[in-house]
């Protein structure tokens, strides 16, 4: 039997990542509540390679941080295993990813309402936005200027290829956009990124660092939640272990799960909620029905497409020799500035991919170098290149995340099902031509070598479509496997309570009926915001 915890709480948060953590800061904030934060991982915002911003690539298949998820082989992805890097730390995600900072279109939000989701519109959201915010440039109309998460612009001018990139692209219909989070995503413009003074900006720095000394706060590191506790259609608790210690907390008003979209529906079913057949057969015994559980499954599915480039000093790849890292290495550590402390895509571009569209439906993200694997490592290339990240923003293909058994510690199985839906297929293949026509634009090309992958022997629609299927990676960015709704297939409704089951909550990507418009993180920290808001305001009235 599990030994019960000492105390019990108000409200018990199931995952520090940039939901969780940024929920469990603000329900903690008054000191009135009572709050336990659950963590799976050990590491904290000052793990080394969370700290510095080019260390994303020491973590990105790090098991001591990273869950290194695999999903399961499909036809389209050409019936390989993709990587699905996930956080497993406090700040989660948000402290192992690119830090690229995209809040996606108001149409996004928009359409979440559409959907029966009263309170999730632009107007609803962008106050939340605001307030998590603290950046200088853009609108203050549009801009938050004092919250917790510092934003900064990527500098531009301190790599020459990516000036002539932004005057390419202006001569094929996509100007430069000062701010990629303003009024229009269409354009070229520099990323806006969570670091700030050399340093990574993850919820575990902005909200749990200065959250710490607070006495109604506890958070417990190398925590396994194993399954929530229920009496009845209530939840009132969570089992799980510590160091193979099993133990139990106790919340008197809500449990938020926030353990992302892989881990978030894998717990509700081990809880027994979910599928009842499917639980069955997975030998946990059902207790409360809701057949979305675990669906609509959504990711952004990327092809690296590559080329050389010919200019010297033109790309980061001329910073892999030694000399130079050594330098880099100097001026971060004296500055903070320079190579170590960069996103590694410090540029990108919103494009409509065909006539009568609003508004983007595609991006690429370009990143000035060529990389290899080593181990763990993703290393840069001496090889002179850029990488594109392409990808269509609101993939229509659709997959599942299901356990495999009752028990807590195994993965689940992820089915992506990428490239099922026509628009993905279509959609892709004009981002990538898109892609190949920005290289072959003045003045551009004339620092433009050979396209590496897929190759200029690719041209057929059926031939770039194979490639994709065999080499395409995601950008890390999976959502909607608790999709918040009203319809049959909804678990939870606009307040991110789930049906049927009191005092239980989900807050993170999960919840998102649709994908947003580019990376996940800036929707996934806004979601926690909103998740305290109204679970304060519950207690409130209570």
């Amino acid at each position: 039997m599990p030994t019960p915890f000492s105390d019990q709480f108000d409200f018990i948060v199931i995952g520090a990542g940039s939901s969780g953590a940024t929920a469990a800061s603000r329900l903690s904030e008054s000191g009135a509540h009572r709050v336990l934060l659950l963590e799976a991982g050990t590491a904290g915002s000052d793990y080394l390679w969370s700290r510095i911003p080019v260390g994303v690539s020491k973590m990105i298949e790090h098991p001591a941080v990273n869950w290194c998820f695999t999903s399961e082989p499909d036809e389209g992805s050409g019936g390989r295993r993709i990587e699905v890097p996930r956080g497993k730390m406090l700040g989660g995600s948000s402290s192992i990813n690119g830090m690229v900072y995209i809040r996606g279109q108001a149409q996004d939000y928009d359409h979440w309402a559409q959907l029966g989701n009263r309170g999730w519109s632009w107007q609803d959201v962008l106050p939340v936005f605001k307030r998590m915010e603290n950046y200088a440039g853009g609108s203050d109309e549009l801009r938050g200027r004092d919250g917790p998460l510092k934003i900064t612009d990527t500098p531009r001018h301190k790599v020459p290829l990516l000036e002539n990139m932004i005057e390419a692209a202006a001569k094929i219909g996509l100007p430069f956009n000062t701010d990629l989070n303003g009024r229009t995503q269409e354009g070229i413009g520099m990323s806006q990124v969570t670091i700030a003074k050399g340093r990574r900006q993850s919820t575990a720095f902005c909200y749990l660092d200065p959250a710490r000394g607070r006495a109604n706060l506890t958070i417990e590191r190398g925590a396994l939640a194993e399954r929530l506790i229920l009496d009845g259609k209530r939840c009132v608790g969570v089992r799980y272990a510590v160091g193979g210690e099993k133990r139990e907390a106790r919340a008197t008003r809500e449990v938020i799960v926030s353990s992302g979209s892989i881990n978030s529906p894998k717990l509700l079913e081990l809880s027994g909620i979910g599928q009842a057949e499917l639980l069955r057969a997975r030998g946990v015994t059902p207790v409360h029905e809701l057949k979305g559980v675990g669906e609509n499954l959504r990711d952004h599915y990327s092809p690296r497409v590559k080329f050389a480039i010919t200019a010297r000093n033109a790309t980061f790849n001329d910073n892999a020799r030694s000399w130079r890292l050594a330098r880099e290495a100097i001026k971060y550590a004296l500055l903070g500035e320079g190579f170590l402390a960069s996103t590694a895509v410090p540029i990108r571009m919103y494009f409509r991919t065909r006539p009568g569209l609003e508004t983007p439906d595609a991006t690429i993200s370009v990143l000035p170098f060529l990389y290899e694997r080593v181990g763990h490592e993703r290393r840069i290339s001496k090889r002179r290149g850029i990488t594109m990240n392409v990808n269509v923003l609101r993939s229509e293909s659709t997959g599942s995340i299901h356990i495999k058994s009752a028990d807590a510690a195994e993965a689940p199985a992820i089915r992506f099902n990428f490239l099922s839906a026509k628009a993905d297929r279509d959609g892709v293949l004009a981002a990538i031509r898109k892609g190949r026509e920005l290289m072959a634009t003045s003045p551009l090309k004339e620092m433009t070598g050979e396209e590496i992958a897929p190759g200029i022997d690719k041209q057929s629609d059926e031939d770039i479509l194979e490639w994709v299927r065999t080499t395409a990676e995601t950008t890390y960015h999976p959502v909607g496997t608790c999709k918040m709704g009203s319809d049959s297939t909804a678990v939870v409704d606009p307040q991110l309570r789930v049906h049927g089951i009191a005092g239980l909550r989900v807050a993170d990507a999960s919840i998102m009926p649709t994908l947003t418009s580019g990376n996940t993180n800036a929707p996934c920290i806004m979601i926690g915001e909103k998740c305290a808001e109204m679970v304060l305001a519950a207690a409130k009235a209570a």
